[in-house]
């Protein structure tokens, strides 16, 4: 199983759209428990945030691949589903 680096800045309400949905997924399914997330903050570590290709945040990748980007205007339905895509993809890769 691989980590999911989540980059995220503070106050953001699509990263808060983002944490909800990754607890309501393990709720629905506890096997999503076991993905290890990092948490990076990128305004307090921008040196590693500029090196991954993103515009908009949440971003979170797995194995260094961009799984999942938010975009303005995103409903929660559509954040849900795409980090359960992210919370998948995590489990499969070694």
């Amino acid at each position: 199983m691989a980590k999911v680096k989540f980059f995220y800045v503070n106050g953001c309400p699509y990263c808060a759209q983002a944490r909800k949905a990754r607890e309501e997924l393990i709720a629905e399914n506890p096997a999503y428990g076991k993905v290890e997330f990092e948490e990076i903050d990128e305004g307090l570590h921008p040196e590693i945030a500029d090196k991954y290709d993103y515009w908009a945040t949440p971003a979170m990748f797995v194995a260094e691949e961009k799984i999942y980007e938010s975009h303005i205007g995103e409903k929660f339905e559509e954040a849900k589903e795409n980090v359960k895509k992210v919370l998948e993809k995590a489990l499969e890769t070694a």
